[in-house]
């Protein structure tokens, strides 16, 4: 719309949000809720994909930072924290966060995606979001998986462990 229209558009490319009220069918709420229900072992898919983790609170600045910056339309402005961790990392991290840092993480091949279809590494490079609007990601991994796990040990109620919601 930018080149065709002259819209004054920018586009935001965020990272792997997560955060409070994230349904199950996203990767860190599932294994939270499978750690904080108890379960013998962490069911999961692949283990070795690679993700670049941003918190909700730093998507949503990172939104504002380029919607208000005139040197972004026009641009594609990629929004994560530039660092990168494997599924099974994550799970063994949040694991810890949650005292059951012992306790099993294993592949589930009924989880595991269909050949070809699996994003090996996803990794942002944040470099133009934090050149032209001077935005960086504020909340750390470990300080984000903890307020998130703090959410959902407040609301497993809504949530049931191994299923989607």
């Amino acid at each position: 719309f930018y080149l065709s229209f002259q819209t004054p558009v920018a586009t935001i490319r965020p990272f792997n949000t997560y955060g409070p009220r994230q349904s199950t069918r996203a990767v860190i709420p599932t294994i939270i809720t499978q750690a904080v229900s108890g379960a013998e072992q962490i069911r999961l898919g692949s283990l070795h994909p690679t993700r670049d983790l941003l918190f909700v609170e730093d998507t949503v600045a990172g939104f504002l930072a380029v919607a208000s910056s005139d040197v972004c339309v026009g641009r594609v402005v990629n929004v994560g924290t530039g660092t990168e961790i494997s599924i099974g990392e994550l799970a063994a991290r949040i694991l810890a966060l949650t005292g059951r840092g012992e306790t099993p993480i294993v592949t589930d091949q009924e989880r595991v995606r269909p050949r070809g279809s699996e994003v090996e590494r996803l990794i942002c490079d944040n470099r133009l979001a934090a050149q032209l609007t001077g935005w960086r990601p504020t909340v750390s991994l470990d300080e984000g998986l903890t307020r998130t796990i703090a959410w959902v040990r407040e609301h497993l109620n809504r949530y049931r462990a191994g299923y989607q919601v």
